[in-house]
Parts: structure tokens; C-alpha cells; sequence
């Protein structure tokens, strides 16, 4: 461990997890600590897609559609086991955005990001059409364009993994507690489990998202300069709406979208929602409103009339956006701004906003950010490694995209006594990695206990060991989406099951 990390981050979402990757690989110290889960806030809530954001070209966010738009196939290039391209139908809806106009959006989606192996867009016919099953039969014709699907914990959570490869410290359940600065460095108090120890840091990185104004307050002793506007985003999985594997993305009444799209095998997931948050943002869930919405929305689009009684599970988040004085959540820009506090030698970086899809670009800024914070020799060897995050895979992912099928058949070769379904569940979320899990197993019961919808306590093992998993609800709803197929006595064997493991190491 460094006597002094060049940086600290707070917070172990998407964004401080992927600046923790690209500051290790630029050889630079790093610590990361998390009060929950990696991911567990606003990162695990999202709709889970790598996308630009067809309806931001409506608020002429141009910059951040082409930055969106150029890292889904960069993203999917180095994770080919969880990031997957998608088809997106868009039905012209009577009365709503007129067919020139779509058809323009789409062009410029098409046109403005360097589109290489995603195909484009194509009109399609829906009514009588295997692709308009149980659509409501004023939707007619429509548009199919690309766009990226990701498991997004595990896009979170292989950053931590790759930072952590590359020296950077990574700690859950571990709460900045205080910070000042201390002549040349910062002084900073982590507390996990009651005890609280002192870390040093040359730099300091607030990626805390909805918490970010407080973490500047506490440490600059003052009020950010940016504002956050929490807006918060539900969404419902429902039993699968239709038989065939595209997304829907509908014009609702109100001027607002959402999609629908195949989930989990069984299901539809539905969302999402945007309305103004400003309640306790470590307690919240998706209100009766916002299911009743959605649900209602459904039924204006599909022949079935879906009520919240249909609803299997619903998660929400809180997005940290960055207040630009929009009139409506729908409208407030999803680019995000970087802050920098130099003032007395400062160094603070707050990250205010921000997508999913641009986290990697988001990383890259606040290391040029951060360059003049460092000492000379650091700053300039970083520098050299810039880029860096675009070409090399994630942990899993080092195989080409067109080798996903040719890896996971030699996967079934290797275990054959392995269910298809629940093999290409875990070289989804594993990809390269599925022998560490699986390990030189020759049956089923090699793997040990069974505990539902194809965990196995071999499984358990791993996420425990290499991606920091503690509790049930870390493995079955966010390193996974099994929990919506288990039943909650299995999922409550789970946790016994854990306790007694950190009892038996405790002990």
C-alpha cells in the first residue's frame, strides 16, 4: 500500500469505478471507498442501455449524442460478454412527432457517430407483421434503428475488478466520514464497521452522484458551485409482452418515452419515469404513481391492459443531473460537468451529471483534470497513457466481438454437464473468466449447494472472493437478475449462508 495515494476516490459507481480503472493504468496510487454496494445507487438503476439518446436531439444536445453515440461500440468492443447490440422499433404514432421528423432524427443518429458494424435505420411495417404482436392497431409503420444493451453492474463492477488488477485499492462498505486538507495532501477518515482509520491522498474525486453537493460542502466548506437536479427514474418487469427480441421506444401523451424491452427471458422491462426527487435519497423506491404511469402507458401502446397487479418487480434510481434551469426532469441535459477546486491548493474534483454510456469519456476528462494536481513526473507519464480504457477489454472480455458463440461452444465442450441457459448466463457475466468459477468441476454437484434459478455455491464463491459480494441482494439483484426467479426462501437461505461464511472467517 502507498504511504500516500496520488488519488481518492469517493464513490464506487460507474463513474468513480471507471476513473479508478484509468488512473491505475496510468501507473498512478489509487484508493476507491464505497458506502454500499459497487454500483448499488444510481448505477444499478438505470435502463440498462449503451445508447446516444434519440430524443436528447430534440434539446440540440448534438455533443453529447455523437460522444454517446461513438462509445457503444467502443464499449462493446471491450466487453463483448455483457454489452450487446439491439434493434430499437420506433412506431409513427398518430398525432405525436410527424414521420419527416423522425426520420431526420434517426438520419442524424445514423450519420453523426461513427457508426461501424451497428446496421442503420430501416423502415418497417407492424400491422399483420410477427413485429406488431399485440400492438395496438393504430400503430401501423414505424422505424427500426441500433442501439446497445448492458449488464450494468457488471460494467460497474469489472471496472472496480480492472482498477483493482492494476494496484488500485477498492473498499465497500466504507464511508468518508471527513476530509480536510493537510498542508500538501489530503487528510482523509474512512469508516467501515464502526472503526474509522485516516488515509492520505494527493487529490480528491467526489463521484458520489446524488450526493454530491454534500461532499463538497463537508470538504470545501462551501456550496458547489454546480447544482445537482435529482430526478427520479422507476422502472417495472412485467411478464413478456411479446414473443420476438426488439425494443419498443413509444411517444407518450405527455411528450415524454419509454421503451420496452426483453428481459431476463421471461419478462419485459419498462421505463422509465422522470420526476423532480427531493426526498431522503437513501430511501426511496418506485411510488404507486410512477408504476400507474407506466402501466398506463403500456396499455395506450399494446392491445393488453396492464395493471400494477401484473408488475414481477420494479427497481428506481436517482439521477444526478446537472441543473441547467430546464422547466421539465425530461428536459435537463444528461452531459455531465466536472468541477475543480484549486483554490489553496485544493485539489477537488466534483463530477456533477453524467450517462452511463459516457463513462469512460467522463474518466478521461477529470484525469486532465486532475494532470495539474498532480507532481510533474506522475502527470506527464499519465498523460502518455491516455486512451488507454477505448482498447483494452474489460476483465472477461478479451475475445472479439464475432467470437461469442465459438467461445461459449467451447464452454459447453469443457462442462457439458452445465445447462446451456445457465452457461451462457455466466459467460455473459463472465465471459473469459467462467473457468475461475467454475473450476475443474465434472458435475453439478461439484459446484456445491444449489440455491435457485442455477446459483451454485461455486458461484457464491466467486463474487464473494473476486467482486466483492456481502450479502444476497449483492449477488441476486445487482452481480445478477436471479433474484427475480428465485423464491424469497431461497434468497433468504443465501444470506444464512453468507453470515455463516463471515462468521467461520470471523471466528
Amino acid at each position: 500500500m502507498s504511504e500516500i495515494y496520488d488519488i481518492a476516490i469517493i464513490g464506487g459507481g460507474i463513474n468513480g469505478c471507471g476513473i479508478a480503472r484509468d488512473a491505475a493504468g496510468r501507473g498512478l496510487d489509487v484508493y476507491l471507498c464505497e458506502k454500499g454496494d459497487l454500483g448499488g445507487a444510481t448505477s444499478c438503476a438505470s435502463t440498462k442501455l449503451l445508447h446516444g439518446g434519440l430524443r436528447y436531439l430534440e434539446h440540440y444536445e448534438f455533443k453529447l449524442v455523437r460522444e454517446a453515440l461513438q462509445e457503444r461500440e467502443r464499449l462493446w468492443a471491450i466487453a463483448p460478454h455483457f454489452v450487446r447490440p439491439l434493434r430499437f422499433v420506433l412506431p409513427y404514432m398518430p398525432g405525436m412527432r410527424p414521420k419527416w421528423q423522425l426520420r431526420l432524427g434517426l438520419f442524424i443518429y445514423d450519420h453523426i457517430g461513427g457508426r461501424v458494424r451497428l446496421p442503420g435505420t430501416t423502415k418497417v411495417r407492424l400491422s399483420g407483421q410477427a413485429l406488431g404482436e399485440g400492438l395496438a392497431a393504430s400503430l401501423k409503420t414505424g422505424f427500426e434503428y441500433s442501439d446497445c444493451w448492458v449488464e450494468d453492474n457488471r460494467l460497474v463492477v469489472m471496472n472496480a475488478k480492472a482498477a483493482s488488477d492494476l494496484g488500485a485499492v477498492i473498499e465497500t462498505h466504507t464511508a468518508m466520514t471527513a476530509a480536510k486538507r493537510d498542508g500538501d495532501s489530503w487528510s482523509v477518515t474512512v469508516s467501515r464497521g464502526g472503526r474509522q482509520r485516516p488515509i492520505r491522498a494527493r487529490t480528491l474525486v467526489n463521484a458520489t452522484g446524488p450526493w454530491a453537493n454534500d461532499i463538497v460542502s463537508r470538504t470545501a466548506g462551501r456550496p458547489a458551485r454546480g447544482k445537482v437536479r435529482l430526478v427520479q427514474g422507476s422502472h417495472i418487469v412485467v411478464p413478456k409482452l411479446y414473443a420476438h427480441d426488439r425494443c419498443f421506444i413509444f411517444q407518450n401523451s405527455d411528450g415524454r418515452i419509454f421503451f420496452t424491452i426483453p428481459y431476463e427471458g421471461d419478462y419485459t422491462l419498462v421505463g422509465t419515469t422522470d420526476r423532480d426527487f427531493d426526498g431522503d435519497i437513501d430511501r426511496f423506491s418506485a411510488t404507486g404513481e410512477e408504476k400507474a404511469y407506466l402501466c398506463n402507458a403500456v396499455s395506450r401502446c399494446f392491445d393488453k391492459r396492464l395493471t400494477t397487479d401484473d408488475i414481477v418487480w420494479s427497481y428506481s434510481g436517482v439521477r444526478p443531473l446537472y441543473d441547467d434551469g430546464a422547466s421539465a426532469a425530461q428536459k435537463a441535459t444528461r452531459d455531465y460537468v466536472i468541477e475543480v477546486d484549486e483554490e489553496g491548493g485544493l485539489g477537488l474534483v466534483s463530477i456533477f451529471g453524467g450517462k452511463i454510456t459516457t463513462y469512460r469519456r467522463l474518466a478521461e476528462t477529470v484525469m486532465d483534470k486532475l494532470a495539474p494536481l498532480l507532481p510533474q513526473d506522475k502527470a506527464k507519464a499519465a498523460a502518455e497513457r491516455a486512451g488507454w480504457t477505448g482498447e483494452v477489454a474489460l476483465p472477461g472480455g478479451d475475445f472479439e466481438i464475432d467470437a461469442f458463440d465459438d467461445r461459449l461452444g467451447a464452454l459447453r465442450a469443457r462442462y457439458a454437464f452445465v445447462p446451456v441457459d445457465q452457461l451462457r448466463r455466466l459467460f455473459t457475466y463472465y465471459g473469459t473468466r467462467v473457468p475461475l468459477v467454475l473450476g475443474n468441476a465434472k458435475s453439478l454437484a461439484d459446484l456445491g449447494r444449489a440455491f435457485g434459478a442455477g446459483l451454485t455455491e461455486a458461484e457464491v464463491d466467486y463474487l464473494v472472493r473476486e467482486e466483492w459480494a456481502q450479502s444476497a441482494g449483492d449477488i441476486v439483484f445487482r452481480r445478477s437478475k436471479l433474484g427475480l426467479k428465485m423464491h424469497s426462501e431461497d434468497i433468504a437461505a443465501l444470506d444464512r449462508f453468507l453470515e455463516g461464511k463471515r462468521q467461520s472467517l470471523a471466528g
